[in-house]
């Protein structure tokens, strides 16, 4: 028996600490191909980082978003993390036979935990299992890679319970309630002799052994890499959702990259900040993201999913090329897999390091199909930001190689020319408010010469101020802040775009043109606070413009609207005898967290009865016009906006509302489509408070 534990003792060192060396040089691997990125800044904002931290990892908020898969998640999560002291006793068991934890009274009670633990676990496997192969969810790939996972848990924890067993059985332990299911198990065997379960203990302890120690190998090289880097990447996550980074477009005229090819954006995966490629590694392939993608669920070819794992992959092979480290531990099992370096030839080392990140590895098409409205990003259990890496390599289309679409080159030349997408002369920007000169809007420069002063800046956007229907919106909100006695001025003529279409289709250069532009006319007018009946100019001003000098008290509408009819400045008296149902619009919601006033008015609005949809507030699906769409046609798959108008009809609402130009537009396009126009009307929140609060007033509606 000595001989034998001394053999038992030097086999567990030496492969225990092989599978060690293994997983470091594989962590190791990766941690050199992301050090191929540019360096990320970091804010030290580390209190909030760790709240974050605490929310998603510990509680894992975003995974509960599905109940069913979450519920799984928080089994195997916290079963994992706690079975792991079984483990640990189940070593001690091998390594000095007759001992166990030192837990003294209590390890009844633990061996007794550790074995409902190891039961939940099972449960959570058997779960899993049926939900990806019996009740095949489309966003969940069926390999075998998919299922090895399940394989190597669902052994650890057999093998555990069987090797209790046995070990009851050879040191003649009686069967007690603490260990009900190795309690069953020594039963079911209790012909054995002690010898014979010694064996069998040792079998199942050796199969738990290098079962768990090939998962610790297994996993930094698989989707599961996510176990090490979701918890980093949620806590280095973009403190403001969804910002754009700022180019900067001033080279140093003596450094290296000013002597190199000029290019801006993503053009090559080292053009990728270290932060971004932590994303990719992070990526768990549950392809939640994807399922909730309005270009992917209505048939485009973007899948966001995809394009992490694409670019994943791309990376691991690169970085293997160029570092000289192979991607795959042990080597020689990984024979044939791309960025294994011992098996690679030096031609194919030279293919991978040509390959080009925007052809060879996701296409413009992919690129072109973001609306840029985070559902992926929300929906994403670990923080990944797609957004932003789509955004970056638009840029580099966009700026470095000149290609656009045809359609958005138009809209982005005509803001350039005209400060609008239609091309619309910009001297005619302040007619709208011809439509009802019955409404107090004045100018800056109008209040200027009149010697007063006004505490909002009402800025239209150029939906408000040319577009028919928006115009609409525009009036019945300046109506109501005359009714509440709010000060306000707008530019007028002088009003331009604020550079949110230029910046998510990827023209940088001309959004920092604008903004610079814009900022010298809010400084000029001394503008303090901003209100806005747009959610893009809304965002952009209150999230964007800092980073170039100007900061102010950004609100959209509906915040301000909702402030008025709290304080009861504004009182809705006329009944609104319909059936209504909300959409949110992406950077109202998820950009920015506002889902409440905009319900909270409506909600006051005497006779209104207010529906959810299926997917709204946080899930609330994209209207198709975002990342500079709204200037294109869908030629791929259906309509984005008919899918949203179809959502919507679901209900069966009289009225569909929003708090956007851009959705209400889509909306209204939608609810024609779908040949319904004259039986749901669609309408700003804004309009619909103006009704009820003039209620002695007929007010032209769409």
């Amino acid at each position: 028996m000595e001989t034998f534990m001394v053999i038992n003792w030097i086999a567990f060192l030496l492969i225990t600490f092989y599978a060690l060396y293994l997983f470091v040089k594989v962590v190791s691997t990766r941690i050199a191909y992301i050090r191929l990125g540019k360096k990320s800044e970091f804010d030290g904002e580390i209190k909030l980082r760790l709240q974050r931290v605490w929310k998603i990892v510990f509680g894992q908020s975003k995974l509960l978003k599905d109940k069913k898969s979450g519920t799984i998640h928080v089994m195997m999560f916290y079963g994992f993390l706690l079975v792991q002291f079984g483990a640990i006793d189940m070593f001690v068991k091998g390594l000095s036979p007759g001992n166990h934890l030192p837990f003294g009274m209590f390890y009844p009670g633990f061996v007794f935990f550790q074995e409902l633990v190891t039961l939940m676990i099972l449960v959570a496997v058997a779960w899993a299992f049926y939900r990806r192969y019996m009740e095949k969810l489309v966003r969940l790939k069926r390999g075998f890679k998919a299922g090895l996972v399940l394989i190597f848990i669902g052994t650890l924890m057999l093998s555990v319970l069987f090797g209790n067993g046995m070990s009851m059985l050879w040191h003649g332990h009686e069967v007690t309630w603490t260990e009900p299911v190795a309690s069953l198990i020594a039963m079911a065997f209790g012909w054995l002799s002690p010898a014979a379960a010694m064996v069998l203990f040792y079998v199942a302890w050796w199969v738990h052994t290098i079962t768990l120690l090939t998962f610790l190998v297994y996993v930094p090289q698989s989707k599961h890499a996510h176990l090490i880097a979701a918890p980093i990447n949620v806590f280095l996550s973009k403190q403001v959702p969804g910002k754009l980074k700022k180019v900067d477009f001033e080279l140093d005229e003596d450094s290296e990259e000013a002597e190199e090819e000029i290019a801006f954006g993503v053009g090559k995966v080292e053009d990728f900040e270290q932060h971004q490629m932590l994303d990719f590694y992070a990526c768990v392939e549950c392809g939640r993201c994807t399922d909730v993608c309005p270009a992917s669920g209505t048939g485009k070819m973007l899948s966001p999913m995809d394009i992490m794992i694409k670019v994943r992959d791309h990376l691991t092979e690169k970085g293997a090329a160029v570092t000289g480290k192979s991607a795959w531990v042990p080597a020689y099992a990984f024979s044939n897999a791309p960025g294994n370096v011992a098996s690679a030839s030096n031609e194919a080392a030279a293919t991978v390091q040509q390959a080009i990140l925007i052809g060879d590895v996701i296409t413009a098409e992919e690129l072109s199909g973001c609306t840029t409205c985070r559902n992926c990003e929300d929906a994403c259990p670990v923080n990944n930001e797609h957004v932003g890496t789509i955004i970056d390599m638009r840029r580099y289309l966009v700026m470095t190689e000149g290609k656009m679409d045809s359609d958005i080159q138009r809209a982005v030349t005509n803001i350039e020319r005209q400060g609008n997408p239609w091309g619309l002369s910009k001297k005619d920007r302040i007619k709208w408010r011809d439509e009802d000169e019955s409404i107090h809007i004045p100018t800056v420069k109008e209040l200027k010469k009149e010697d007063k002063e006004f505490e909002y800046l009402f800025w239209v956007s150029s939906m408000g101020s040319f577009d028919s229907r928006s115009q609409k919106i525009a009036l019945a909100f300046a109506k109501l802040m005359n009714q509440a006695g709010v000060s306000f001025a707008i530019l007028g003529n002088t009003e331009a775009n604020s550079g949110d279409t230029a910046r998510r289709i990827g023209n940088e250069f001309l959004f920092q043109e604008i903004a610079e532009k814009n900022i010298k006319q809010f400084e000029k007018n001394g503008v303090t606070k901003i209100v806005t009946i747009d959610p893009h100019a809304y965002n952009i001003f209150k999230n964007e413009y800092p980073d170039f000098g100007f900061e102010a008290e950004v609100y959209h509408h509906t915040q301000l609207l909702y402030d008025l009819v709290k304080t009861g400045k504004l009182q809705p008296q006329r009944a609104i005898n319909e059936r209504l149902t909300y959409h949110d619009s992406c950077y109202l919601g998820r950009y920015n967290g506002v889902y409440d006033p905009p319900r909270e008015i409506l909600t006051a609005i005497p006779g209104l009865e207010l529906v959810e949809m299926d997917r709204s507030r946080e899930n609330g699906m994209c209207c198709g016009a975002g990342g500079g769409l709204m200037w294109t046609e869908e030629t791929t798959g259906n309509r984005i906006n008919v899918a949203r108008t179809e959502q919507a009809m679901a209900v069966q609402p009289s009225m569909i509302s929003s708090a956007c130009p851009y959705c209400l537009t889509m909306l209204s396009d939608g609810t024609k489509a779908k040949e319904v126009d004259e039986d749901i009307s669609t309408m700003d929140v804004a309009e619909i408070l103006a009704l009820s609060v003039f209620a002695e007033e007929q007010m032209k509606t769409a």
